[in-house]
């Protein structure tokens, strides 16, 4: 472990072997680090955080300070979890959860740009790229693969489905589905192709995406008729799980089409 002089490190913390810590960074007593985590200068690492192996993490964020909600009461024991092998760049925010027991989770393998926000409760999948400045209320869910563009803003309690490309700039409340690009203000405008060849997903696979998506947003059926239409194909696993999400219950509802072409990438 490489500790800097002017860093602060409760006793009570655990800390891997072959961390190093920054000037002026401060690490609580209920914090975890993985062996060969980087944290830079500035860093501040509150409250219940455990954090995996191979992450870094850069000058000024703060990780684990009380969430933005007023209903929140200091005495709370609530927590953040981050995995392995990401980077938190700099004057990046994570908040820990806000209801008792809950948890703001982070899975593995991000990239967080700078000045992102995670707000209390988000629950971020694997190899997820939050661009620039993006703001990611509470209860927002991150799907594996997402890119969130800078500038982004998402309302709390919405969700992002797996692969999905958003626009900087982006204004978004309502639930993304799996392999859309979204743009602008609530605004879906075709299937992130390229983003689904960059994955690996095989041209009969794209082709049933494709489909569905024409089903669900472009065929004129309402989304009972479109699911029920749904059930009587024979589609594969990533069609399938683009049915599955717009079928979940959501707080936020769907985001609509708005223009573009489901060739776009």
């Amino acid at each position: 472990m490489k500790v800097h002089p002017t860093a602060i490190v409760d006793p009570g913390a655990q800390i891997g072997n072959n961390v190093e810590i920054g000037p002026y960074s401060i690490i609580s007593s209920e914090a975890v680090l993985g062996e060969d985590t980087i944290v830079q200068s500035h860093v501040v690492i509150e409250s219940s955080v455990t954090i995996g192996s191979g992450n870094f993490i850069g000058h000024g964020a703060i990780i684990g300070t009380a969430p933005q909600d007023l209903s929140f009461s200091p005495e709370r024991k609530t927590k953040v979890e981050i995995g392995n092998d990401n980077v938190i760049r700099e004057h990046s925010t994570i908040h820990r959860g806000s209801p008792e027991g809950s948890v703001t989770k982070i899975g593995d393998h991000n990239f967080l740009m700078v000045g992102a926000h995670i707000g209390h409760n988000c629950e971020i999948g694997n190899h997820v790229i939050i661009a620039n400045n993006c703001l990611l209320g509470g209860h927002v869910r991150a799907d594996d693969q997402a890119f969130l563009g800078g500038g982004s803003v998402f309302h709390q309690y919405m969700r992002v489905g797996r692969l999905v490309m958003v626009q900087g700039n982006s204004r978004l409340g309502k639930d993304l589905p799996p392999f859309v690009i979204a743009a602008h203000h609530n605004t879906i405008v075709g299937v992130n192709v390229l983003g689904l060849r960059r994955a690996g997903f095989s041209a009969n696979d794209r082709n049933e995406i494709k489909e569905a998506f024409k089903l669900f947003y472009r065929s004129g059926r309402n989304t009972s008729q479109a699911l029920a239409e749904a059930k009587k194909m024979k589609l594969g696993a990533p069609a399938r799980e683009f049915f599955n999400f717009v079928a979940e219950p959501t707080k936020r509802g769907i985001c609509p089409y708005r223009g573009g072409s489901e060739e776009d990438s």
